[in-house]
């Protein structure tokens, strides 16, 4: 620490350090834009009052300001810097009072502090401020508007509060008040924080159980309002076109089911950063940012126990460094990521954080004994590795080399970085620092040896580039763009893991990714497949075999069923019945046709010695929430494209049940042909449907010719025997009923089995139509 006053520079120096040493902490601390000023406001606390007090630098001769007001008295809710149109980097500063009453102050060299004009913010005389911010040109505050019965329970009237905005012009003529614009009404009360183009409303207390679990944003430019919830991202948005819809309750009548589900805010001190965002500290010293977009980051976590209740915490952002100053001690935290870039135990007690004028690489803090800066060195330093990127790069490689490790012992990014028995690491390191900074400024190039690995890598080099630019791209864009980005994104995502290890991690993001972006995770997977139709409309991909082991991948059990995870040929099964119904039959053939091809029939090395992929994909479909009679088509596909004897029996089985007679021959006819076990089972099964209704008689002499050669008419008539109907009247020659099976029917089929040659027939007619009898004798073995 470096000190660069000693308050002497100051008018009345020695009582601003008398005012810092009585231990009344300042409540608040604020300095002007040209950093000439020192704003004071303090706590009330007997014998003294509350007042606010300013100082100027370098011993400005003028009029001072203060003032000091004792209860019941209005308090002073706000102190402002405005902007002045009038002098090209003047300001004015706004004292804004508890009931409304704005004092419009201007500071003139050699004359000191001059009251400008006195107005009355709010338009209701018993309105009440509670928060107040500034937004450019505009005000911003919430103020309480009490119930008009003078005896009304206030607990009842809890959404009592109104967040309103207005103008203050100054001009030459004076300070004018512009036309009251109503954001939100019939809301609960909340603190205004300003950025300098969204407000964030923050609930004040979390005395009701719903409004303090979110978070509300209020975009001006768009005059729209967006809900979101720290454990949730973004929720809900809309545009305020008319004041009707700046009611809170309508506000929330489509989001109370789902915010209802979601934990209250845990919010200790929240603060606005210099790049817009809303940063938050959590009772338990979690430090995150919440963007206006509604997406929140986590950055750092403080050290020590949870943060007391009203305990000091102190956040202020220098460009990409954030500081906090929490019980002595000075945290400087990289942004970006979330690295810890230094930190300091100060010997003062209190110090309040002051804007660094002209100084970048500098940190000035106010404290009892003076003003002092700080140094310190930024990431972006050429002498420093990428921070982010070189630990995800040292964090991986200790993953890669602990899992093919036969040592008990764990292994660090410590001791990868201190070791020196890894090296691809450290030149994977030493390669991305000098490819991310060469665009930035002259950095030295890598060493000789690694050259030949740079010009290897340099088009993933450029994929990885690109893909940063596409993420940058997919943040900044207008909501019309995102769509074609995250398309792209994502297209390179699923891209990108299918040429990587399939593990737990990678597989979790998969599903975060297809959950997420449905249809980019679909032509993404169509792109990798490369999926197609031919001239003949068969469908044909033309993946590469490694393409296709990641997608036959099955983890474990006990992986995939943590946190509903679903293997890669799932997920991709799922977005087939989804997006393109048709093409999932000749998806799971072709599937088939590259594990017949790579692995031998039911080994258990294959996806095949676990589930059959049919199976698998009927798990899919037996997933949806609402079944259809396409669904039994697809059943009936899925079953059939497979072709085993299991599953066409099945199939058949599930025809017989529609009753769809005309397709039951089809498939007997069709797969009858595959093997002679099968043709036996679907002609016995066929035989006893025949036996129990006459459904099939159109269909008989398709039927007959299915016959098996092992069967005789013993078995036939066994079969038929055993599957007639039972009937509770006793038999009788000639039925009225007309549904039993008769022996004409039966008798084509009888005549084809007698008149067929036997198989011992077949045997002997062979031996008695040799042209030798007696047969030679064999030659013997001497």
């Amino acid at each position: 620490l470096r000190q660069v006053s000693d308050l002497t520079d100051f008018s009345r120096g020695h009582w601003l350090r008398e005012l810092l040493c009585r231990g009344e902490e300042p409540r608040h601390v604020q300095s002007s834009p040209d950093g000439q000023h020192l704003l004071l406001l303090q706590k009330s606390r007997l014998p003294t009052l509350p007042r606010v007090v300013a100082f100027q630098r370098h011993s400005i001769a003028g009029a001072d300001l203060e003032r000091s007001w004792q209860p019941p008295q209005p308090a002073l809710v706000g102190l402002l810097f405005l902007q002045s149109p009038v002098v090209l980097g003047s300001w004015v500063l706004a004292l804004v009072w508890e009931h409304g009453r704005t004092e419009v102050w201007h500071f003139v060299v050699a004359v000191g502090w001059q009251l400008l004009q006195t107005l009355e913010l709010c338009q209701g005389a018993r309105a009440r401020v509670v928060s107040v911010c500034s937004r450019g040109a505009s005000l911003v505050w919430c103020e309480e508007r009490p119930p008009l019965g003078a005896h009304s329970d206030m607990s009842k009237c809890a959404f009592r509060f109104c967040v309103c905005a207005r103008a203050l012009e100054v001009g030459e003529q004076g300070v004018r008040l512009g036309t009251v614009s109503i954001v939100l009404h019939n809301s609960p009360e909340y603190q205004v924080l300003a950025s300098p183009q969204h407000v964030f409303l923050v609930p004040a207390s979390a005395g009701f159980a719903t409004t303090s679990k979110f978070l509300l944003i209020w975009h001006p430019e768009k005059a729209e309002l967006t809900i979101t919830a720290p454990s949730a991202g973004f929720i809900h948005s809309k545009v305020l076109r008319s004041s009707s819809e700046s009611d809170f309750r309508k506000l929330l009548l489509g989001s109370v089911g789902l915010l209802s589900c979601f934990a209250p805010l845990d919010i200790h001190t929240s603060t606005v950063s210099s790049s817009g965002g809303l940063l938050v500290v959590s009772t338990k010293g979690s430090v995150s940012i919440v963007e206006p977009d509604g997406t929140q980051r986590h950055i750092f976590d403080l050290e020590g126990s949870p943060l007391a209740q009203g305990g000091p915490v102190q956040l202020k952002t220098f460009g990409s460094i954030l500081a906090c100053v929490l019980a002595g001690v000075l945290y400087l935290v990289d942004q970006n990521s979330g690295r810890l870039v230094e930190k300091e135990v100060l010997s003062m007690k209190e110090v309040h954080f002051l804007d660094s004028q002209g100084e970048e690489d500098s940190i000035q803090l106010l404290s009892q004994t003076g003003i002092y800066s700080f140094s310190f060195s930024r990431p972006e330093d050429s002498s420093r590795p990428e921070p982010c990127l070189v630990e995800m790069v040292f964090e991986e490689a200790c993953r890669y080399y602990q899992r093919r490790s036969l040592s008990s012992s764990k292994l660090t990014v410590e001791k990868l970085k201190k070791g020196g028995t890894f090296q691809a690491p450290v030149v994977l390191a030493a390669i991305l620092q000098h490819s991310l900074h060469q665009k930035q400024k002259p950095a030295r190039g890598p060493q000789d040896t690694y050259a030949k690995l740079l010009s290897t890598m340099s088009l993933e080099l450029q994929s990885y580039m690109s893909l940063e630019l596409l993420k940058a791209c997919v943040v900044c864009a207008p909501e019309s763009e995102v769509e074609s980005y995250c398309k792209e994104l994502v297209e390179q995502e699923v891209s990108r893991i299918l040429q990587s290890d399939m593990d737990k991690d990678n597989l979790a993001y998969l599903n975060s990714v297809f959950a997420s972006f449905p249809k980019a995770a679909w032509k993404a997977t169509r792109s990798c497949l490369q999926l197609q139709q031919n001239g003949d409309g068969l469908l044909v991909a033309r993946a590469t075999p490694e393409v296709w082991k990641k997608v036959l991948c099955q983890p474990q059990l006990e992986e995939v069923g943590q946190n509903g995870m679903a293997p890669l040929f799932e997920l991709i099964c799922a977005s087939f019945l989804r997006f393109k119904p048709k093409w999932l039959p000749s998806f799971v053939e072709l599937t088939q046709q590259y594990v017949s091809s790579s692995w031998s029939y039911s080994s258990k090395e294959g996806p095949e010695g676990r589930v059959p992929l049919y199976k698998r994909a009927l798990g899919v479909l037996a997933r949806k929430n609402k079944h259809s009679e396409a669904d039994d088509e697809m059943e009936l596909e899925l079953l059939l494209c497979s072709k085993r004897p299991k599953a066409v029996l099945q199939a058949l089985h599930l025809l017989i049940r529609l009753k769809q007679w005309q397709r039951v021959v089809e498939v007997a006819e069709k797969f009858s042909k595959l093997s002679p076990l099968l043709n036996k089972e679907i002609f016995i099964t066929l035989l006893a449907e025949v036996a129990q209704h006459r459904e099939l008689d159109p269909y008989l002499d398709r039927l007959w010719p299915l016959c098996p050669a092992e069967l005789s008419a013993s078995d036939i008539l066994t079969t038929v025997l055993q599957h007639l109907p039972h009937s509770q009247e006793d038999p009788v020659p000639f039925s009225s009923e007309g549904n039993q099976l008769t022996v004409g029917l039966l008798k084509p089929l009888l005549q084809r089995v007698v008149q067929r040659p036997s198989v011992q027939d077949e045997m002997y007619s062979d031996a008695l139509q040799s042209t030798t009898f007696p047969p030679p004798t064999p030659p013997r073995e001497h």
